[in-house]
């Protein structure tokens, strides 16, 4: 489990196929991808193998670090990146989250670290003293967003300011928009975006919860 309070801002240092044996050749897509990822000085002194870190809001598991080069190393399913975005490619950087201990603060949300659905960036811009941001969100999580609500994008927990239920050209989107303060914008990886990039979203956990017993009473 997650909070959504970046702990670190990372970068994919190097991606290497993860190949069957019997492969000759390890560029396929049908395989899953091993990146190193660079961390900020003495991150994973306290890290073990086997620690699950989210990578951009998607949990991953600890296959190998080096605390005295700053890096690790993670095995991501082609499935995976499938379902993520931009979770692939060299010199991206990353937000990064330890797992969440017992004794710790929750400073933003419960978050899963699965990956709910990728959203695109339709608007972001300073705004006053804060940085507006909206995304475009796929119409099967538009019912999970609520004003006021949590969403998290690329790990981030945030809050949304406003969200608009539209149809254009006979699709049905939600685009919620929020606010991040001059501190997120320093201290993550968002304040790389641009308009047109893609985002991963997991929802809250509790609208999850409440879907589930809504459509359950109506289906029996």
């Amino acid at each position: 489990m997650f909070t959504g309070i970046i702990t670190g801002v990372g970068r994919i240092a190097a991606v290497h196929a993860i190949s069957s044996l019997e492969s000759t050749s390890d560029s396929s897509d049908e395989f899953g991808k091993r990146l190193l990822i660079s961390t900020p000085h003495a991150y994973l002194d306290d890290v073990g193998l086997g620690d699950s870190i989210a990578i951009n809001g998607a949990c991953m598991t600890v296959t190998s670090f080096d605390a005295a080069k700053n890096e690790f190393t993670i095995d991501i399913s082609a499935e995976s990146l499938q379902k993520t975005a931009n979770l692939a490619q060299v010199g991206t950087t990353l937000n990064l989250e330890k797992a969440l201990r017992a004794n710790d603060r929750l400073g933003g949300h419960i978050v899963s670290g699965h990956v709910d659905g990728i959203g695109t960036i339709s608007f972001f811009a300073p705004v006053g003293e804060s940085w507006e941001l909206c995304i475009i969100c796929p119409s099967a999580l538009g019912k999970f967003i609520a004003y006021k609500g949590s969403i998290t994008v690329n790990g981030v927990s945030l809050t949304v300011n406003k969200v608009v239920d539209t149809e254009l050209l006979n699709t049905k989107q939600t685009e919620l928009s929020t606010n991040l303060i001059p501190h997120t914008i320093e201290n993550t990886a968002l304040g790389s975006l641009k308009t047109g990039d893609h985002v991963n979203l997991e929802i809250d956990t509790v609208a999850r919860y409440v879907e589930r017993m809504l459509s359950f009473e109506k289906n029996n």
